[in-house]
């Protein structure tokens, strides 16, 4: 006798086995997807990093630099008033026989002059141009008609400038016309 066949043929939701692999898949793809969203996650987090990195960097590269401007600014109204006396001295022997020495100290002055310059300093030396309070402190006023109202007549002591900051206002006379000047002091 022959034994029957016996063929089961279980359908994959009968066996289990695709079901569970099935369930798996659907797992493994939330999984992913979770990995996937923190992933992202931690790309922005980083990206942000970076800009924040970059900007803190370029904010302490121009402290930095302001800072230095500073300091060099203190160095440079140290240096003036001896800018000025070279101005002083220049000025006082025009004999003869200081002739030499006169030279000497013409060299050294341009030289002093020269090195500021090429720091930045900017010498401000205002006659003939209109009165700008920023820039100019009026110690005297001269009521003349040759030249408009607010007219620099004489610099009696330049200023300077380091990179747009007034380091010293230049000290001035300032043109005031007669008629001007008398209505304002008539009210």
């Amino acid at each position: 006798m022959k034994d029957p066949e016996i063929n089961i043929n279980l359908s994959p939701q009968e066996n289990g086995e695709d079901s569970n692999a099935a369930e798996g898949a659907s797992r493994e793809d939330s999984e992913a997807k979770k990995l996937a969203s923190e992933l992202e996650d931690m790309r922005q987090t980083l990206v942000r990093h970076q800009a924040d990195f970059a900007n803190y960097r370029k904010r302490a590269d121009k402290e930095n630099r302001e800072a230095g401007q500073r300091a060099t600014a203190r160095i440079i109204e140290q240096l003036i008033p001896i800018v000025d006396g070279f101005e002083h001295a220049l000025a006082a022997h025009r004999e003869a026989e200081y002739d030499n020495y006169r030279k000497g100290f013409e060299l050294i002055y341009k030289q002093l002059l020269d090195n500021l310059a090429r720091l930045g300093v900017e010498r401000v030396d205002p006659r003939g141009k209109p009165f700008d309070p920023h820039l100019h402190q009026a110690v005297d006023r001269a009521e003349t008609s040759d030249h408009p109202d607010g007219t620099v007549l004489e610099v009696y002591q330049p200023g300077y400038v380091y990179h747009g900051r007034v380091l010293r206002p230049a000290m001035v006379r300032v043109a005031v016309h007669p008629n001007l000047a008398s209505n304002k002091f008539a009210h």
